[in-house]
C-alpha cells in the first residue's frame, strides 16, 4: 500500500480550500515538469494503479464517468477524476462511484503543497526559478495521492484543457487513451482552429498505449487526418467509433461524411429508443472490435449515446477483453452524469445542463428537440455565460430556441454581467423576461416556474447548490 514518503500536517477541509484557491488559476508556461517532479517528490503515487485519460472538447466528463463505471462493473477499484466540480470540490475525486471525504481531499491537497514547496526549495537552492504551481496541478497531484492511498486498481482522468500540457499527463501509468471530439474552446490557450486543437489533444497518444477515437473525432477529414498521423507517428492502431447512422451523432460531429478506413479497427453505435420526456429510457447497440452489446439503456438525452458507446470501447480496449453484457447494462444504467441534462425538480420541472460553447449548445438542443419539438410549448430559459467564451455564438444558437428567456450571472470572476448578457439576447430577438443579478436572485424569482438553465458549467453548479 502507498503512504507519503515524508511528514505532512494534517489540515482541514477549509485550510485546503484555501491552498487551492490561493495557487495560480493558470501557469505562466505550460509544462508537465511541475506535474512530474511533485510525483516523484511523493514517491510516484500514479505508479500504485494504472489509468486511463480522457481529451476532448465536449462529452470527456461523460465519457469518463461511464468508463469509470463499466470499469467497477468488471470488478476493479476504481477511481474518477474530473473537473470542474459543481457543488464541492471533493466531487473532482471519486472512489468506486463516490467523492472521497473530506478528509481524503484534505490530506491529499496538504501532501500535494509541501510536495510543492520541497521541489521549489531545492530548484532555489540550485539557483533555478521556482514552479509556477497552479490549481489544477495541486489537484491532479492530490488526487493521485489520495486514489493511491486508496488502493484503487485504475484511475481513469479527464484532461483538464487540451492534452499536451494537462496536467494529468504526467500520470506515468496512463495506458489507455479516448480523445471524444473537437470544438472551438480555450482557444487562447489550445490554439484557434479545429486543427491546432486537435493537435494539442492528440499528444496522450502515445507510444505503448491503446486508443479510441471518439465519434467527434471523425470530420472533418481535416481533424481526423490530426489523429491519424499522431497514431502512425507513434505506432499506435487506434479504434474509429463511428455511428451508424449519423443522426444518432447530431451535435457531436461536425459537417461532413466519416472516410472508410479499411485497415483500421473501427467500433460503432445505433440508436434504438430516443427519449420523448425529460427523464425517459435511451436505448442503443454498441458495437466493438470484439462485440455487440445490445440494449444498453440509460434515462438520458440522446446525446449520450456517442459518451456511452465511447466508454465500452475505452473500457474493452483497456481490459483487452470482452465485457460482461449484463454488468455492462447495470453499469450504464445506473451511471449518474451530474449537470448533463439533469432535472433538479420534478414538478414544476427544473433542468439544468452544462453546456458552455457552441457545439455543447448544438448538442443540447438536439436532446430539447427530442423532448420538447414544439418550442412555443417550451419552459423560460435561464442562462448565464462566461465573458470568456464565445458567447455570441452561444446567444445566437439559444436565441431562438426557447419562447422566453431570463438571464443571470454567476459569482465566477469571469461571468458576463446579466445585464450585458440581456442586451445580447435581445438584439438576437429573443424575448427577455427578466434579469437578475445572481443565481439565488433568478432562483428565488422563478421558484414557481418551470426553467431550463444553460450557458455555463457554474451556472449548473450553483443551482444544483441552491436545490441540495
Amino acid at each position: 500500500m502507498y503512504h507519503v514518503p515524508f511528514e505532512v500536517p494534517e489540515i482541514g477541509y477549509e485550510e485546503a480550500l484555501g491552498i487551492v484557491r490561493g495557487a495560480l488559476r493558470f501557469g505562466i508556461c505550460p509544462m508537465l515538469e511541475t506535474v512530474e517532479d511533485m510525483l516523484a517528490e511523493l514517491g510516484d503515487p500514479d505508479l500504485a494503479f494504472e489509468c486511463v485519460q480522457v481529451a476532448g472538447t465536449n462529452g470527456k466528463t461523460s465519457t469518463s464517468r461511464y468508463t469509470a463505471a463499466i470499469l467497477s462493473g468488471e470488478g476493479l477499484r476504481t477511481a474518477l477524476y474530473t473537473s470542474p466540480e459543481l457543488v464541492s470540490y471533493t466531487e473532482r475525486m471519486e472512489v468506486d462511484g463516490a467523492p472521497v471525504s473530506e478528509e481524503a481531499f484534505a490530506h491529499g491537497v496538504s501532501a500535494a503543497h509541501v510536495a510543492g514547496e520541497r521541489v521549489n526549495a531545492r530548484r532555489r537552492a540550485a539557483g533555478e526559478r521556482p514552479y509556477d504551481i497552479t490549481e489544477f496541478d495541486t489537484l491532479t497531484v492530490a488526487a493521485m495521492v489520495a486514489f493511491a492511498e486508496a488502493g484503487v486498481d485504475v484511475a481513469v482522468l479527464e484532461c483538464g484543457m487540451g492534452g499536451r500540457w494537462d496536467a494529468t499527463s504526467a500520470a506515468k501509468s496512463v495506458r489507455t487513451v479516448a480523445v471524444t471530439g473537437i470544438g472551438l474552446d480555450h482557444m487562447r490557450v489550445l490554439g484557434d482552429t479545429l486543427e491546432e486543437i486537435a493537435g494539442e489533444k492528440a499528444a496522450i497518444i502515445r507510444s505503448g498505449r491503446r486508443c479510441v477515437l471518439g465519434a467527434g473525432t471523425a470530420t472533418p477529414d481535416s481533424v481526423e487526418d490530426v489523429f491519424l498521423a499522431r497514431a502512425r507517428e507513434q505506432g499506435v492502431v487506434p479504434v474509429l467509433l463511428r455511428p451508424e447512422h449519423a443522426c444518432d451523432a447530431a451535435g457531436e460531429m461536425h459537417p461532413g461524411t466519416p472516410r472508410a478506413h479499411a485497415g483500421l479497427p473501427g467500433a460503432s453505435y445505433v440508436i434504438t429508443r430516443r427519449p420523448h420526456r425529460i427523464g425517459g429510457p435511451l436505448e442503443l447497440d454498441v458495437t466493438t472490435p470484439r462485440a455487440t452489446y445490445a440494449e444498453l439503456a440509460a434515462l438520458k438525452p440522446a446525446y449520450q449515446a456517442a459518451n456511452i458507446a465511447c466508454a465500452v470501447a475505452l473500457a474493452e480496449e483497456h481490459l483487452g477483453r470482452t465485457l460482461d453484457p449484463e454488468a455492462l447494462f447495470t453499469s450504464v444504467v445506473r451511471c449518474p452524469t451530474p449537470g448533463r441534462f439533469q432535472l433538479l425538480r420534478p414538478e414544476p420541472p427544473v433542468l439544468i445542463d452544462a453546456c458552455h460553447n457552441p457545439q455543447s449548445v448544438e448538442t443540447f438542443l438536439t436532446a430539447v428537440d427530442d423532448v420538447a419539438p414544439e418550442r412555443d410549448g417550451r419552459p423560460t430559459l435561464l442562462a448565464a455565460v462566461l465573458a470568456d467564451k464565445d458567447v455570441d455564438g452561444i446567444v445566437g444558437l439559444l436565441a431562438g430556441a426557447f419562447p422566453r428567456v431570463a438571464v443571470t450571472q454567476t459569482s465566477s470572476p469571469r461571468a458576463l454581467p446579466a445585464e450585458e448578457l440581456a442586451d445580447l439576447f435581445r438584439v438576437a430577438g429573443a424575448e427577455v423576461v427578466g434579469t437578475y443579478p445572481s443565481v439565488g436572485a433568478a432562483a428565488s424569482a422563478l421558484c414557481g416556474e418551470s426553467y431550463v438553465a444553460c450557458g455555463s458549467i457554474t451556472l449548473a453548479g450553483e443551482l444544483a447548490a441552491h436545490f441540495a
